[in-house]
């Protein structure tokens, strides 16, 4: 058991790269956000993170507690965010995406399989097979800057026009 452990620490710590200049550019202050829609963020792109999916907890049973990507949590009895809390959930998700470059956000890296496109380690899981996933499709879109989920868009890495 002991071997067990010692293997996923060392497979967690080998995932972790130093910041990219493009990840760099997101820390607060960043203009990363204003290249996002905050009202496509708080209406399509937060319930994802509610969802429930079979074999699955819900992202924010994890996220609203002990990871770096931490959203806030729901109020007592609520279903969703309240304004206030959306808005410091944005301004943390934000930090998980580089506008225009899916495969550097890891937003949408991170919960795709590796064979899909995604990276080797997400801790909570992977949810979603492909970029073909509808859920993946909408934070896509999102990170693209565009404000509809009727794009398909493809994982070549941006979000240049087909």
């Amino acid at each position: 058991m002991p071997v067990a452990l010692l293997l996923l620490l060392v497979a967690a710590l080998l995932t972790q790269q130093p910041a990219s200049p493009a990840l760099q550019a997101q820390e607060p202050g960043s203009t990363a956000g204003s290249a996002l829609d905050f009202e496509f963020f708080r209406t399509k792109v937060q319930p994802i993170f509610l969802a429930k999916r079979e074999g699955h907890t819900r992202c924010v049973s994890c996220h609203s507690k002990g990871t770096p990507m931490r959203l806030q949590a729901l109020s007592p009895g609520a279903t969703t965010w309240n304004e206030e809390q959306s808005r410091k959930n944005f301004q943390v998700v934000v930090t998980r995406v580089v506008p225009y470059n899916l495969l550097q956000s890891r937003l949408l890296v991170q919960p795709l399989v590796s064979e899909g496109g995604g990276t080797f380690y997400h801790s909570g899981g992977k949810h979603w097979n492909s970029f073909l996933d509808s859920e993946w499709q909408t934070l896509a879109n999102w990170v693209c800057g565009r404000k509809t989920t009727e794009k398909m868009v493809e994982l070549t890495g941006s979000c240049a026009a087909e």
